[in-house]
């Protein structure tokens, strides 16, 4: 296993054992529940959005070291971010992620996610790219106003 590969691993480790903006916010002005029913993943995904721009973010609920983890990074990497910001994250990501083994990623692409990058590796095992994009989904209902619970099978 590269070094590299390694320090990922352990960033992902780092942010399940202690996931950053794991709280529920008083009065959200946006949330979105995500579900995977086949593995039993949950979380709530609160903002507080003024003037476009998401001030603070917030999860709760259970799931894998992977779907933790995942939903740890997002909050950090769009807390701060416009809207529109945060949506285009959401698609980049997707996309990555998404993105059929083999095939090759440029590394610039993975750079340009900053930590992020981490969790592409879990495209290699395809039952663990829900567990990654759960709390992703949520996030992008909640900024599209869609509160209804989203569920990924």
């Amino acid at each position: 296993m590269s070094e590299i590969n390694e320090l990922y691993q352990e960033l992902i480790l780092e942010h399940n054992r202690s996931p950053r903006n794991y709280k529920k916010i008083d009065k959200p002005s946006h949330f979105a529940d995500g579900y995977n029913p086949l593995c039993g993943d949950h979380y709530t995904v609160y903002l507080k959005v003024s003037n476009n721009v998401i001030e603070d973010i917030g999860f709760e609920g259970s799931g894998c070291a992977i779907s933790k983890s995942s939903a740890s990074m997002m909050t950090t990497s769009v807390k701060g971010r416009s809207v529109q910001e945060a949506q285009k994250l959401f698609e980049k990501f997707h996309s990555l992620i998404m993105t059929k083994i083999g095939d090759e990623i440029p590394e610039d692409k993975i750079e340009e996610l900053g930590s992020l990058g981490a969790l592409i590796g879990v495209r290699e095992f395809p039952a663990r790219i829900k567990c990654a994009s759960l709390a992703w989904h949520a996030l992008n209902a909640a900024l599209n106003n869609q509160n209804n619970a989203i569920s990924i099978e």
